[in-house]
């Protein structure tokens, strides 16, 4: 059986270009395997990157035949709107992906245009059970497609042992709150001498990782923080691994893919209760969830899981098991079925 063309349009290919894989380009990857032929658009820039969108939505009008949109809030809501205006004047078949964190909080500003959009769409999904609750008043028919991890290339660890090392893993910027990191290592240093850092993530150049610099030196803690940056993605399981517990301080957040490769590794997973996290992590389950901004309830979390006999074992050890449905070979038929029934449904 012959595969059907998809165009895949997505900021991530943009970021995918710039050392770090969104979920897009290994889903791109997949499919293309899989012998669908795949076309995307990846220019950089806020001025170029709809322009390019639209200008390979209509160059390839006729080599494709379905169209995967990610949407997301502000700026990126408004260049899926225009790809899928022009989608329909072309008659294209368009499958919107909801993965905007901040997309509940757009709609509720602008009910009428995200109920619109969602219209022009033949199906609707999202990897986010919160994006699927969250949204319902503006569509009833949004399924659920998880993001999916290639769990062959992430060695468990049962963590029954922790010590202090901390992983943190986002791209430095003020809306992921690294700098709440800082201050609770810095916090715990006399309790926990050993206590040691990572902060792994590209600098998204929003003064963040200069102000970071400040707060390390201020805070007489260099020694215990260590600053790799970007990695790439096949470095991102080294890195995980050489801590016990994975910090995750974001102020917004959907269904970040870092915290399932942390639970996938055995990290025993610290985070805020913002957004979809509460969807996607069950606290004192497989995760301590703690309110965002507030580094006491960080540190005492963090404390309980270095102290509390049989706590860090717990929640790695669930965690492993709640990521096994997400593995390539689970997800990616759901993906298939859908894209086929879209593009025979066109026929």
């Amino acid at each position: 059986m012959i595969k059907p063309g998809l165009l895949m349009i997505s900021s991530g290919f943009v970021a995918s270009r710039h050392n770090y894989r969104g979920m897009c380009q290994e889903l791109a990857d997949r499919l293309g395997e899989s012998g669908y032929r795949i076309i995307t658009s990846s220019r950089a820039g806020r001025v170029i990157r709809p322009f390019d969108m639209l200008y390979t939505v209509w160059r390839y009008r006729n080599r494709y035949n379905v169209v995967l949109v990610d949407v997301f809030s502000g700026w990126a809501f408004l260049w899926a709107e225009a790809v899928c205006r022009l989608l329909d004047r072309l008659g294209k078949s368009c499958i919107l992906v909801l993965r905007g964190g901040n997309l509940p909080a757009f709609a509720a500003r602008h009910p009428a245009r995200v109920r619109k959009l969602l219209n022009l769409a033949d199906r609707i999904t999202t990897p986010s059970s919160y994006l699927q609750d969250q949204l319902k008043p503006y569509s009833q028919h949004i399924e659920l497609i998880p993001n999916a991890l290639d769990l062959q290339t992430y060695p468990f660890t049962l963590r029954d042992k922790p010590v202090p090392r901390l992983i943190w893993l986002r791209a430095l910027h003020r809306v992921y709150n690294p700098a709440l990191a800082i201050q609770v290592t810095a916090a715990l240093r006399d309790e926990f001498p050993a206590i040691h850092l990572t902060l792994v993530g590209p600098d998204k150049r929003d003064g963040s990782r200069e102000e970071l610099l400040r707060l390390i030196d201020d805070l007489g803690i260099t020694a215990r923080v260590e600053l790799p940056g970007g990695v790439p993605k096949h470095e991102v399981p080294t890195w995980l691994n050489r801590g016990d517990i994975f910090l995750n301080t974001t102020t917004i957040d959907n269904t970040p893919v870092s915290v399932l490769e942390a639970q996938a590794c055995g990290l025993c997973v610290v985070s805020t209760d913002v957004g979809g996290i509460p969807y996607l992590l069950e606290d004192e389950r497989d995760s301590l969830l703690v309110p965002s901004g507030d580094p006491i309830a960080l540190q005492t979390a963090i404390r309980r899981i270095l102290t509390e006999p049989g706590l860090a074992a717990t929640l790695s050890q669930n965690a492993h098991r709640k990521v096994k449905n997400l593995d390539w070979p689970v997800v990616l038929p759901q993906w298939e079925t859908l894209i086929d029934e879209v593009a025979t449904a066109r026929k």
